[in-house]
């Protein structure tokens, strides 16, 4: 198990996802559940290959996969949120998390983006 900040916070929130994925399926909402289930779990996973990239051009690619990922999770959190799928607490909460882990991986490209140079 990863124990850095960022590692720790995709991987709960990738559990998040998958229990909001549970309860969308329980109200026979099909569409944007597999969509935000898919995004928000993948956002983890790129953070996880980006940690043995191939150089540092794989790895800032692999952190900017990741980021476009949190930003469509934070796209379907809102569309779950304006449709009555979740409530107000729910939104806000996941959408809290999804916005700390988008400012981790713009910190982190920016720092290896700075190293490059």
């Amino acid at each position: 198990m990863r124990d850095d900040k960022l590692s720790v916070q995709s991987m709960d929130f990738a559990v998040s996802i998958i229990n909001l994925v549970k309860e969308l399926k329980l109200k026979k909402e099909n569409i944007i559940s597999y969509q935000i289930g898919r995004s928000g779990t993948s956002i983890g996973a790129n953070i996880r290959e980006a940690q043995y990239a191939h150089g540092r051009a794989d790895f800032v690619s692999k952190l900017q996969i990741a980021l476009k990922e949190a930003n469509e999770t934070g796209y379907w959190l809102e569309l779950l949120y304006k449709t009555n799928y979740i409530d107000e607490a729910t939104y806000k909460n996941l959408d809290t998390a999804c916005i700390s882990i988008r400012v981790m991986l713009i910190s982190s490209l920016n720092t290896a983006k700075e190293n490059n140079k």
